[in-house]
């Protein structure tokens, strides 16, 4: 995992290797000054959008500032660390994608009994993407303008922009895996 307060101090140190200021960098890499500072001192983990735009008004690419702070990127997550949630209507999720800072992905794993439907999921912001994959049973995903049942070996894609649900309306239990790209954290479920 990236080290926030490792990647602030090499920010600082290629920052006044190069003479700049904090306010010269912010007008170089079109990047706030306060967003810069607090990137500096560790205290904000920015999104790959911003380092970008940091190393670009660094005169680096985004690859050459991430092999300065961190040369070994890889995250591994153990099987014992996956969150898991035993949820009261006797479904469980579990998020197995380990945490990486300033990425937005989440790889999910579920189950749900025979006749669960746990509710409807708000939209994320415009730009997040949902891709499920059903591994047994079978699954019904509702989305706004459209509902699919979906069996074993089955994927299905769909913009997250939408509310959705999930549900299993068969007499087997179903397992699905939900990978999604989130542009925001969306509000609370209804």
């Amino acid at each position: 995992m990236l080290d926030q307060v490792a990647l602030g101090e090499q920010l600082r140190a290629e920052r006044e290797h190069r003479g700049l200021s904090v306010a010269q960098l912010a007008a170089a890499c079109s990047v706030s000054a306060s967003m810069l500072s607090a990137v500096e001192r560790g205290e904000k983990a920015p999104t790959v959008v911003v380092l970008a735009k940091i190393a670009d008004g660094l005169g680096m690419t985004l690859r050459g500032l991430l092999e300065t702070v961190e040369p070994d990127r890889a995250v591994v997550r153990r099987h014992a660390d996956h969150d898991r949630v035993d949820e009261p209507d006797g479904w469980q999720r579990t998020v197995i994608s380990p945490p990486v800072p300033g990425v937005n992905f989440e790889w999910i794993e579920v189950t749900l009994p025979p006749g669960c439907e746990p509710g409807g999921y708000p939209a994320y912001a415009p730009g997040s993407h949902e891709f499920v994959h059903v591994r047994t049973g079978e699954l019904t995903v509702d989305l706004a303008q459209a509902s699919y049942r979906l069996s074993p070996g089955d994927t299905l894609y769909f913009p997250a922009d939408t509310g959705h649900s999930y549900s299993n309306r068969g007499r087997r239990t179903c397992s699905y895996s939900v990978a999604a790209i989130v542009l925001r954290a969306r509000t609370p479920r209804s």
